[in-house]
């Protein structure tokens, strides 16, 4: 009976610490972050690698209008509202919309835009 209490005590001193671990974007995530902290929010990290796993190229960067360059895309929350960009899935039904700000709003204050670990693909061109 004793490690059975140690164990969920443990278990809960555990699940009240990970909402104070602190975010951090990984490498191949994108930093957006133009408007964020002057609006008084975090920046977004964008998962890429979450969703390219997923999803073709096209579909963001053809049918959701993205450009190749991170930092080229003007995305307003307005835009999101209406269907746009991030707001084509991310509407309540497809997925999460955008009214769960913390979701994409996830980036310690001070992330500068662009793609985490750089924009260098070791080959002859740069995106």
């Amino acid at each position: 009976m004793m490690p059975t209490r140690l164990f969920l005590a443990a278990g809960l001193v555990l699940s009240l610490m990970l909402p104070l671990a602190p975010a951090r974007a990984e490498y191949g995530d994108v930093v957006l972050n133009k408007r964020a902290e002057k609006n008084g929010q975090r920046p977004v990290v964008f998962p890429h690698w979450f969703h390219r796993i997923r999803y073709q190229c096209k579909i963001c960067h053809s049918e959701l209008d993205f450009t190749m360059r991170a930092t080229d895309n003007d995305v307003l929350m307005s835009d999101i509202i209406d269907g746009k960009f991030c707001g084509k899935c991310h509407n309540g039904t497809i997925a999460w919309g955008a009214d769960r700000c913390d979701l994409c709003h996830s980036g310690k204050p001070g992330l500068k835009s662009g793609i985490i670990g750089g924009d260098s693909t070791g080959g002859p061109g740069k995106w």
